[in-house]
């Protein structure tokens, strides 16, 4: 799996009770099901958490994962515990997974614990290889890149437990897919490393054909409509991001011609504008009351 991490953030805060979260500005209780599940396995008698986003939900950003890797690691701060980003991605999955019961996979929860390009592989453990991009590569990813929010959410879990009970079952359409999709993943590491934007837009075309082809739901009209737009107007290749259904899609211009695409596909969504995370979780502050405990602000990106 290859992923870069877009400057779009969760900002989690935590605190050991009430009259710390609201000195900390947060609201003293939250009804949101994954921070209600973040702190029952935090285990931290009397704790609040709250958390805060600047994108949309069900986007397909990997936006619940975000939520997930902030929140862990506010709660780990509450515990004294200094984890390490690949401990936050993997305490933020298998809460997502364990609490809440949500099929899901890994890639969402790593990318927003490490932030940058990666290289992720899936065995008896996950390993994460760190893509330096250079500043140009950069440069062109953010110019000639159009993320576009189609405005319809959609829930991911069936979707994703659908292709799992496919592959489980060895349907050949769905194994030969993922199997092209997993050598695209290293097509385009090597397309990020070698700062080859044309070559990345044109594998993630490829690779859209073959997720589609995974599940019905995968694309809607909406997203058909997107892309028929966008390859008529300069899009060299683009993919809907996440298990879609919905969401965001994601297109690289040729050069020259961002404008042109941007144009196009403003009727059709809302452009969200990104940057390059290069940082991934962070911690933000940590404020000390009396005794040295106080609320803790993490930021997953």
């Amino acid at each position: 799996m290859c992923a870069i991490a877009i400057a779009r953030y969760a900002t989690a805060t935590a605190a050991l009770d009430e009259r710390m979260a609201r000195a900390a500005g947060a609201p003293a209780r939250s009804t949101d099901p994954l921070t209600a599940a973040a702190l029952r396995r935090a285990n931290l008698p009397g704790s609040v958490a709250h958390v805060v986003t600047d994108y949309p939900a069900s986007a397909g950003l990997g936006g619940s994962s975000a939520c997930g890797v902030a929140l862990a690691g506010a709660l780990a701060m509450l515990r004294g515990e200094a984890l390490s980003q690949g401990d936050v991605a993997a305490l933020s999955r298998a809460t997502e997974v364990e609490e809440l019961h949500v099929p899901g996979g890994y890639q969402d929860h790593y990318a927003a614990a490490y932030g940058g390009a990666l290289l992720m592989r899936f065995t008896d453990c996950v390993g994460v290889e760190p893509l330096a991009l250079a500043d140009a590569t950069v440069e062109q990813l953010v110019r000639r890149g159009v993320v576009l929010y189609t405005g319809e959410s959609r829930v991911s879990g069936e979707t994703v437990a659908a292709v799992r009970d496919a592959y489980v079952a060895g349907d050949p359409r769905t194994t030969a897919a993922l199997a092209r999709m997993k050598t695209l993943a290293l097509e385009m590491a090597g397309a990020l490393r070698g700062g080859d934007v044309d070559g990345l837009g044109a594998l993630l075309r490829e690779h859209w054909t073959h997720q589609r082809a995974l599940h019905p739901r995968i694309t809607t009209p909406k997203i058909e409509a997107i892309v028929e737009t966008a390859l008529r107007h300069g899009a060299l290749g683009l993919k809907a991001l996440g298990a879609s259904g919905g969401g965001c899609v994601l297109a690289i211009a040729d050069e020259g011609r961002e404008e042109e695409l941007a144009a196009a596909l403003a009727p059709l969504g809302e452009r969200l504008r990104y940057d390059i995370d290069r940082d991934g979780f962070q911690i933000i502050a940590v404020l000390d009351e009396s005794h040295g405990d106080g609320p803790s602000d993490e930021r997953g990106g």
